[in-house]
């Protein structure tokens, strides 16, 4: 189930940003947080089960939504300067993208205490179905811990990388000189009748 929910992942996210680069950029923060779902099993020592299944699969979802939203800060910080009248440099990219992942903190930081707060309890809970609701809630704190942390660093830098490359691309282009047409030596270079060359 959880690569099904991957690939459908990544279709929703091609279809919102019409980018394949920027889907696989969002797809790359989900291992990461796989990584705490799966560490938080074995230190509880939970087997992979339905249960645990489906916690992964709210957990994939919950991170892309992370890199998501930070996505959007940043491209909304760049499209503000730009519509501004700045060049499109490395330079307005570097300071969009300082403007985009620092107004993302305090929401990330709110969006983890929320669920962490909702789920330890369940995880930590007794009772009937307490055993259920413990596999579900278990990957889900283990991925909260390590979730934000590649949205908020892995994916300024990956996307200022991206943007490097079309920044040079753009600049290649515009620079690019008209170079003249050389004449191969030896070759006769018509003379007009008035003793001038064509």
């Amino acid at each position: 189930m959880i690569p099904v929910t991957l690939v459908v992942i990544f279709v929703l996210l091609f279809l919102t940003f019409n980018s394949a680069a920027d889907a696989l950029l969002l797809m790359s923060t989900v291992p990461f947080a796989l990584v705490g779902g799966f560490s938080l099993i074995w230190i509880l020592g939970h087997a992979v089960s339905v249960g645990t299944a489906v916690g992964f699969i709210a957990l994939s979802g919950v991170a892309a939504e992370f890199g998501v939203v930070m996505l959007l800060y940043l491209k909304g910080a760049l499209n503000r300067r730009l519509e501004e009248g700045a060049p499109f440099t490395e330079a307005t990219l570097v300071d969009a993208i300082r403007e985009g992942a620092v107004l993302r903190v305090r929401p990330k930081a709110m969006t983890v205490a929320v669920v962490l707060a909702g789920l330890i309890p369940i995880m930590l809970g007794h009772g009937a179905g307490s055993e259920v609701m413990q596999r579900i809630a278990a990957p889900m704190v283990g991925g909260m811990v390590t979730a934000p942390l590649p949205s908020m660093l892995i994916i300024p830098a990956a996307w200022l990388l991206l943007h490097r490359r079309k920044i040079a691309r753009t600049k290649m282009k515009t620079e690019e000189p008209l170079q003249p047409h050389a004449v191969p030596t030896g070759t006769l270079v018509p003379q007009s009748h008035s003793g001038e060359s064509q």
